[in-house]
Order: structure tokens, then sequence, then C-alpha cells
């Protein structure tokens, strides 16, 4: 008993060291300069989360599937559609309800991913709702947190192109 006492930390902090040394070397994720127009509509600090929400996300994604270990995973936003009006919409329209109005969301993502070997793979991935029946969930950001999970998938599958 005491021989399994001492092994249980002991593999514990393996597995640990394991998951740590399998994270991807970068994940960059920026707003493209024509989206950052938009942006504003949208409202910067919200778009600004969903760009941390996506790197957090992608991070999560490769770290649990030990895919692209020491690659540097550099996204751009392109596109941003909320499913909900956003406090800045809100604001600018006050005839929005930020309950009850309703549209098809999505997100655009272009970007690359520079390899541990130094190969350069471009990615460019997007997912939108196709009508307001296949809108599920009660989120601003929805659909954009649908298609931020489906490209972490993909590129821990070693798909950077989907289209």
């Amino acid at each position: 008993m005491r021989h399994f006492a001492f092994l249980a930390p002991l593999a514990a902090a393996t597995a640990l060291a394991g998951a740590v040394a399998a994270q991807p070397s970068a994940v960059v994720v920026s707003i493209s300069p024509d989206f950052a127009k938009t942006a504003k509509e949208l409202g910067e600090r919200e778009v600004q989360q969903q760009a941390d929400d996506l790197g957090r996300t992608v991070e999560r994604v490769l770290t649990q599937r030990n895919a692209l270990d020491g690659a540097r995973v550099e996204l751009v936003i392109t596109d941003l559609k909320p499913n909900r009006p956003t406090i800045q919409q809100t604001v600018d329209k006050p005839g929005l309800d930020m309950m009850r109005s309703l549209s098809i969301g999505g997100a655009a993502i272009e970007g690359t991913v520079t390899t541990a070997s130094g190969e350069v793979h471009p990615v460019k991935y997007d997912y939108y709702s196709t009508n307001l029946a296949d809108v599920r969930g009660y989120s601003t950001w929805q659909d954009a947190s649908t298609a931020f999970d489906r490209l972490a998938r993909n590129l821990a599958e070693g798909r950077y192109i989907v289209r």
C-alpha cells in the first residue's frame, strides 16, 4: 500500500509535466484592420474579449489533444457577428432588445500555423448559422464560440483550411 501512496503523486506530477510540455509555444490572436471598423460598432471591449476567448480555446484544445507541440499559431479575426445585440449596439440603437432580438451569428478567422520544424501552413475557417432556427443558446456570442471551438478541433486534427 505504501508503494502506491508514493507512486500516485509521482504519476500525477509526470502527467502534469507532460501536459505542460505539449503546449503550442504561442497562440496569438489579432483583429484584422478591415474588421476593426466594424468592431467599433460592436463594441471594442466585447470584440477584444472574443479575441481572448479564441486564443484560450485554441490553447486549451491543442493542449488537451497534445497537438502542434512547439508550434506558433497566429490567428486574425476577419469577421464576427453576434447572435444578440452587444451592449454598444443597444446603446447606439435603443430599439434593440438584448434578450428578444436575435440574429444569425458566427465568425471568420484566418492566419498561419508555424510548426516546430518551421513549416508554415495557412489557416482559414468560418462558421455562421444558416438560419434563425439554427441559433441555439442564449449567449450573445454563441455562434462565434462554436466557430472558435470547431477551428481549434480542426487545428488539432491537422486541418487548417476548412470551408
